[in-house]
């Protein structure tokens, strides 16, 4: 089968992630001394060449399980089993895992319904959620977008319960669901600016100040402050560890900031700190945008797993009629 959208977001994103992975935790300073130009090997985590991250396993669990149908149990009931039996893990056994994560997939394996699994507190704001959210969009992108927001906010809930995450994923989301319907790089950009401020000033989902927190993607005024714009700040004004709002913001400016799918992620990665992340989160975006032939195939050919990843994609493909 010839690829497609979705082989160009699953790739985009597990490339990304590969890349990440052997400098995960390395600071910028770091990164501007011994830049990653390609896939490196062994480093932080001791992987081999094309290794992918949680972010990538937990992307995969959310896949396979829309191959079947949406059920938000059974989502759940997948990334238990990647915790506990290693499926869509590269190599056999789970190398990382966020706290959140970890705490979410303990209480559903202890009796816990998904959708309540989920961290709700300020505290309870990490990328988790958003770094797997991305093959949602084959199945909610035919819906409204009030139905897009409330699966969204369920998927998210698995793990990241707290509005913030919710509305990072739905942010996400949206500019992803724009790229995917061929809209072009600043044309899906406004048109999510547009397309979310008019859904959060139309339905009460959450307070005036969270929806400050996203001034800068959303391009809103906040008091008197001077109003900050993404893809104006410098690489000094973006932070990338590994806080929900932090990994959104760095995600779409090194998107907005760069002209093509090696540049974005290698932009990504070199950013420092949760490096996998993201890589993963601007890598899928970038994969929408550029399409599969613009990820280098020397990167493709050594991912972990790659046929597995290239059967999962026809799986899904045929599942959401995506050609």
């Amino acid at each position: 089968m010839r690829k497609n959208k979705i082989n160009s977001a699953l790739f985009g994103l597990a490339v990304g992630d590969a890349l990440g992975v052997p400098v995960e935790f390395k600071d910028r300073d770091y990164l501007k001394r011994f830049p990653v130009t390609g896939m490196l090997e062994y480093g932080t985590h001791a992987q081999p060449l094309g290794t992918w991250s949680d972010d990538s396993s937990l992307a995969f669990c959310l896949a396979e399980s829309l191959c079947r149908r949406y059920d938000i149990n059974d989502i759940g009931q997948k990334f238990v089993q990647w915790r506990n039996e290693e499926i869509w893990t590269p190599h056999g056994s789970v190398f990382d895992i966020g706290i959140s994560t970890n705490q979410a997939i303990h209480s559903i394996e202890t009796g816990t319904k998904p959708i309540l699994a989920g961290g709700r507190s300020e505290m309870d704001n990490g990328n988790g959620s958003l770094m797997r959210i991305l093959p949602l969009i084959f199945y909610i992108k035919d819906f409204k977008i009030e139905k897009r927001f409330d699966i969204i906010k369920d998927v998210s809930s698995i793990t990241h319960a707290h509005i913030r995450s919710v509305l990072a994923c739905f942010i996400y989301l949206e500019y992803a669901l724009n790229l995917l319907n061929g809209k072009a790089k600043w044309d899906a950009y406004k048109e999510m600016q547009i397309g979310v401020n008019r859904f959060l000033n139309n339905n009460p989902i959450c307070s005036q100040n969270e929806m400050d927190k996203f001034h800068k993607i959303l391009e809103n005024r906040v008091g008197d402050y001077q109003l900050q714009v993404l893809h104006e700040l410098d690489e000094g004004g973006i932070n990338a560890g590994g806080y929900v709002l932090d990994s959104l913001e760095a995600s779409l400016w090194c998107i907005l900031t760069s002209e093509n799918y090696k540049e974005s992620v290698l932009k990504a990665v070199n950013l420092g700190k949760d490096t996998d992340t993201t890589a993963a989160i601007t890598g899928g975006l970038a994969g929408l945008l550029y399409g599969y032939n613009a990820i280098p195939d020397n990167w493709v050919h050594v991912l972990s797993r790659r046929e597995d990843i290239e059967k999962l994609c026809d799986e899904l493909s045929i599942k959401y009629n995506i050609d």
